[in-house]
């Protein structure tokens, strides 16, 4: 198997255009390999303004060090580090040469400017280069000492930079050629190509050529393609993207002084959890610590065809109707899926072949007909253990909605909306609950518990709709599977509403805890509940 230097010679030599992505962290670097780049370029301008520091060696060679190092660890594909002069002389160069081959990177790339160097794009014509000789004394003197011979030193030439032209640039890079340099990258400021493809031509093949069009990023790849060039990197595109969108939320919290517009448009915290390895840890902690860790699982009721949706549902069920071309369905597994839950079963019944989404568990109610909810939640949760996050299959959410009840630690919790007069008069069941304590927005340390439910409430025991949520814990689990089992006995348990089961809950003693929300839910029954949630 190719070890990294390897695989970046592979690269530095193939006979197609390459592109070399932007690093300037392990966790940018995972993203960068995930999207499918074969090698990653660690810039000293995002790695140092990562920092907070200038791009003007403000940053240590050990600092930096540190840096490639959590970023090399972290991935697969080989690193080109972006060490600016080399930080020194050719001793300093065969110390970081042997420092970067210990942990695993994969070529180095050193510029001839003096240090302590500036950025190319600030002020490059005062910018003084390195003697041709003291440079290619650099590059020889890190081919003499590495110990992999697959590792790569790229000479970088900034003589367009500084001003000094064609023939300055083919000269230095022709003695770094010489010298042992294992490519040529090529920088240039402005905003045509024209220097650099007047390079390659004048160069020819003499040695691979990376380019970095930050400048020039106009002209059609197809055109660097052509004109021969070993590989583009794009070299600060990361860093940029992740500021502009730093921008965007900070000012978006500042103005709002609320979550509530943002947990929607960012990366949900699973997915920094899967970027940093916790399934891999969860993995380790059930081969190598006692008991048994069991994650969230969920069970979704989607049996019902929705009669109130008319000829939309006469073959489609209606867990499966498109939101924005996107199933019901499928926009709830992927909410789920941000929160980590990956275990889920779906409940399915009216048109059950055409459920039929990959990476969910299927139980099938063929009663639907003649059934109720709590029916189907029997049935999902015969073969179930541990923590469970019950879902209705017609209601889009928020994710942090179930983030909410999950982190309620008692065995039975349900998310209700206070808010419910705006949905009171759609002529449809409704699960209306009554609470021991009306909702307060501002007291957050009292726990508020059911304390009746069902369509008997009056208007003024009301005290909001259960969204269809509902939270099990293992122990809570386990007891309403006991009780289901109970009930099942009776002829009316066909017909049992979840609210209805709620109420009996209460009756024995058990207490369901009540977190507030305020809408950013949908419950689907409808026509015009299905152009809300278009919008939602």
């Amino acid at each position: 198997m190719a070890n990294k230097a390897q695989k970046f010679r592979e690269l530095l030599l193939s006979e197609n255009l390459e592109f070399i992505c932007e690093a300037h962290n392990a966790l940018s670097a995972k993203i960068v390999e995930e999207a499918g780049f074969r090698a990653l370029w660690a810039s000293s301008l995002t790695v140092s303004a990562a920092m907070g520091l200038r791009d003007n060696n403000e940053a240590s060679w050990t600092q930096i060090l540190e840096v490639i190092e959590l970023i090399s660890d972290a991935t697969t594909i080989p690193l080109l580090l972006d060490a600016d002069t080399g930080y020194g002389n050719f001793n300093n160069v065969q110390r970081l040469v042997k420092k970067l081959e210990q942990r695993d990177i994969a070529a180095v790339c050193i510029e001839d400017k003096l240090f302590p160097k500036k950025n190319s794009f600030v002020n490059g014509d005062e910018q003084p280069l390195a003697g041709i000789e003291e440079f290619a004394g650099k590059i020889k003197a890190a081919k003499d000492i590495q110990i992999n011979p697959d590792f790569s030193v790229v000479a970088r030439t900034e003589a367009f930079i500084a001003g000094w032209g064609l023939s300055e640039a083919l000269k230095r890079a022709e003695a770094y050629r010489k010298a042992g340099a294992d490519a040529i990258l090529v920088h240039s400021k402005i905003s045509r190509p024209d220097e650099i493809l007047a390079f390659k031509k004048e160069w020819g093949n003499r040695l691979p050529v990376i380019i970095v069009p930050t400048k020039y990023y106009t002209t059609h790849t197809d055109v660097f393609r052509e004109a021969g060039f070993s590989a583009i990197i794009w070299a600060n595109m990361i860093l940029r993207s992740s500021v502009k969108a730093m921008e965007i939320t900070s000012k978006q919290l500042a103005q709002d002084q609320s979550l509530h517009n943002i947990e929607d448009r960012i990366a949900p915290l699973a997915e920094v959890f899967r970027l940093q390895g916790a399934e891999e840890l969860e993995k380790a902690e059930q081969l190598y610590l006692p008991g048994n860790i069991k994650t969230t699982q969920a069970l979704i009721l989607a049996a019902s065809q929705g009669a109130g949706l008319g000829e939309l549902t006469k073959e489609t069920p209606k867990a499966m109707l498109k939101v924005r071309g996107i199933p019901l369905l499928l926009r709830q597994q992927a909410t789920l899926n941000s929160l980590g839950i990956k275990d889920i079963t779906v409940v399915r019944g009216f048109g059950k072949g055409a459920i039929n989404i990959p990476n969910l568990r299927y139980v099938d109610n063929d009663d639907f007909a003649d059934t109720q909810e709590v029916y189907s939640l029997h049935l999902g949760l015969k073969h179930l253990s541990g923590k469970t996050l019950v879902s209705y299959g017609d209601i889009l959410y928020k994710r942090y909605i179930p983030s909410l009840i999950l982190e309620a630690d008692e065995n039975f919790v349900i998310a209700v909306d206070p808010e419910w007069k705006t949905s009171q008069n759609k002529g449809r069941y409704t699960d209306f609950v009554a609470c021991d304590h009306a909702d307060r927005k501002t007291e957050f340390d009292q726990k508020v518990f059911l304390s009746d439910a069902g369509e008997s409430l009056t208007e003024n025991d009301i005290s909001g709709e259960w969204v269809g949520l509902l939270k099990l814990s293992g122990a809570g689990l386990a007891i309403l599977q006991n009780i289901l089992s109970e009930l099942s006995v009776n002829e009316s348990f066909r017909r049992l509403r979840m609210v209805e089961l709620f109420a009996e809950l209460i009756k024995r003693n058990h207490k369901i805890r009540v977190v507030y929300i305020h809408g950013h839910w949908v419950d689907i029954d409808d026509i015009k509940d299905l152009g809300q949630a278009g919008s939602f």
